[in-house]
């Protein structure tokens, strides 16, 4: 089964509402310029009320941020894995110890060093010139299948109730990530439609 993240949670309503939706993994935005930023202490407040949740996995989004860095917000808050939106090395996976995984916005020219041996491999985003995620853009999904029979990857890139279905048929990602496409504004996410999304993945799943 397809395994669905909702990304840039801001709120513990929204939280409670992705996993009740069929959400398998959260995903709070630590990088400061972005819309959809949460600070640590507010992150901890939400998960002091989701952490019960225990098959859901919760995921730190960062942006160049220090090896230190991201274990103090992953420590405070009780995240299970960090996902690197910028320009970290493959040093900085192997220093986090499997709990990183690398996004990348584009298809990679090179993945050795990058790819984790666990689930989700790596991430895949959309190629948009000075924006880290979050911007609607879909991704290269034709790049993107290929990666697929190699690699457990997670799909992320302009992603909605009305195009995830093709892109599961398509692509065949071991996840989906989704950020604006289940919003009614930005950074506020709209039940309805992340109650679409998970059911256009699982209709989705049906035709693969």
């Amino acid at each position: 089964m397809t395994k669905i993240k909702i990304c840039g949670i801001k709120t513990v309503d929204d939280a409670l509402a992705a996993i009740d939706l069929g959400a398998d993994l959260i995903g709070f935005n630590f990088y400061p310029k972005s819309p959809r930023y949460v600070e640590v202490g507010h992150c901890r407040g939400i998960m002091s009320t989701v952490r019960k949740y225990g098959h859901v996995k919760y995921v730190g989004v960062f942006v160049n941020a220090s090896v230190d860095e991201i274990n103090a917000a992953m420590d405070t808050c009780g995240l299970s894995l960090a996902q690197l939106h910028g320009d970290e090395t493959a040093e900085m996976l192997s220093e986090l110890d499997g709990k990183a995984f690398k996004a990348f916005r584009g298809i990679p020219e090179n993945i050795n060093g990058f790819a984790r041996n666990d689930a989700p491999a790596f991430l895949l985003d959309a190629s948009v010139k000075g924006v880290y995620g979050g911007s609607g853009v879909t991704a290269d999904w034709n790049g993107a299948a290929e990666l697929a029979k190699k690699y457990p990857l997670l799909l992320a890139g302009g992603l909605t109730p009305e195009n995830v279905a093709e892109a599961v048929g398509r692509v065949k990602p071991w996840g989906l990530d989704v950020a604006s496409g289940v919003e009614s504004a930005t950074g506020k996410k709209d039940p309805s439609k992340m109650k679409a999304f998970v059911q256009a993945v699982r209709d989705g799943e049906k035709k693969v």
